[in-house]
């Protein structure tokens, strides 16, 4: 089944996060990627650890037979994610620390995640794909 990919930022994430919850008792799996912006000048994630990720998520979830649901977040450019005030550090639900952070949404809650030094792993990707 191909892979469903909704995108927000922080200011749509609301919105775009209803839509993810209302569309998510269809599939198998929903997730929510939070990553960094692209850098206009060199079209790639200013993240280092969002470039090396980004390719092995996709290449797993795009691999999956089940339907799979993808909630891309974007958290802003370097300046406005080195914030200690950025909404989705301080969101109680979220508590994010770095990027990327990889969700299994479950239950209208955070059922698995792999943080930023992990994200990049594909059996840990399989791990949280599998997760009953």
């Amino acid at each position: 089944m191909p892979m469903k990919v909704l995108d927000a930022t922080i200011s749509t994430f609301g919105d775009v996060l209803e839509k993810f919850r209302s569309e998510g008792v269809n599939n198998k799996a929903n997730l929510i990627l939070f990553l960094a912006d692209k850098d206009p000048s060199t079209n790639l994630s200013w993240c280092p650890d969002c470039v090396r990720a980004e390719p092995v998520i996709y290449k797993k979830l795009e691999a999956s037979s089940d339907n799979v649901a993808l909630l891309r977040a974007y958290v802003g450019d370097r300046p406005t994610w080195r914030n200690h005030h950025h909404p989705w550090r301080t969101d109680s639900t979220f508590k994010l620390k770095g990027v990327p952070t990889l969700i299994r949404w479950e239950d209208d809650a955070i059922k698995a995640r792999l943080e930023d030094h992990e994200a990049h792993l594909e059996h840990k990707i399989n791990t949280l794909l599998s997760e009953n």
